[in-house]
């Protein structure tokens, strides 16, 4: 059985929590996943799916320029945002920083840390097409629009918390909260895509 080679990006945010969503997710899957946590770009190179963790997005995008990442993490047909990292995802972004960049490759518009700061986190239970799960909402980014080919996976309310994209041979998951840390749920089913592809 071929493995598969699952990068998460490493700067900060939920590393060592996605790390080991990956593994339990693919143990339950009975899936070979080499799981890369990736600083460098050398890291990046022959990887079949990348895992962007929440954290700071101004930070992570410094960071990524910073290793020469940039270029390179457009290429990955698989990427799974999380908070940070479905900012990082989006090809509009509201209240942006100054300087502040995303890699403009999935079809939605996002604002960033529009459900408040830090102290104003908060924990939901929430239904999605992947199955019932407890949502972890930190400093999160909102959802505005979805493309023509964006699908909607899990909503709280009337406002959209999961969505997934298919661009030809490419694959986009990215939700606002932080899955890795109450379920395999999602981890699950990003492994079943990277396998579609791969």
């Amino acid at each position: 059985m071929n493995t598969l080679k699952v990068g998460v990006l490493a700067f900060h945010g939920d590393v060592s929590e996605h790390e080991e969503a990956l593994k339990r997710a693919a143990e339950k899957l009975k899936l070979h996943v080499d799981v890369v946590l990736v600083r460098t770009k050398q890291a990046l190179l022959k990887l079949d799916a990348l895992i962007i963790p929440g954290g700071e997005s101004t930070t992570l995008q410094k960071l990524c320029e910073r290793e020469g990442m940039w270029g390179e993490m457009k290429k990955i047909k698989n990427i799974f945002g999380t908070c940070a990292g479905a900012i990082l995802l989006a090809k509009k972004l509201y209240h942006r920083e100054k300087g502040q960049k995303t890699l403009e490759i999935m079809d939605i518009d996002i604002d960033r840390n529009a459900y408040g700061r830090q102290n104003e986190s908060f924990e939901d239970d929430i239904q999605t097409d992947l199955g019932a799960t407890h949502a972890v909402f930190i400093r999160a980014p909102q959802i505005k629009r979805i493309g023509k080919n964006v699908v909607i996976l899990a909503k709280r309310g009337s406002e959209i918390v999961a969505c997934e994209e298919r661009v030809q041979d490419r694959y986009y998951l990215a939700a606002c909260f932080h899955p890795e840390v109450t379920s395999t749920l999602f981890h699950e089913y990003f492994l079943k895509q990277i396998q579609r592809t791969a």
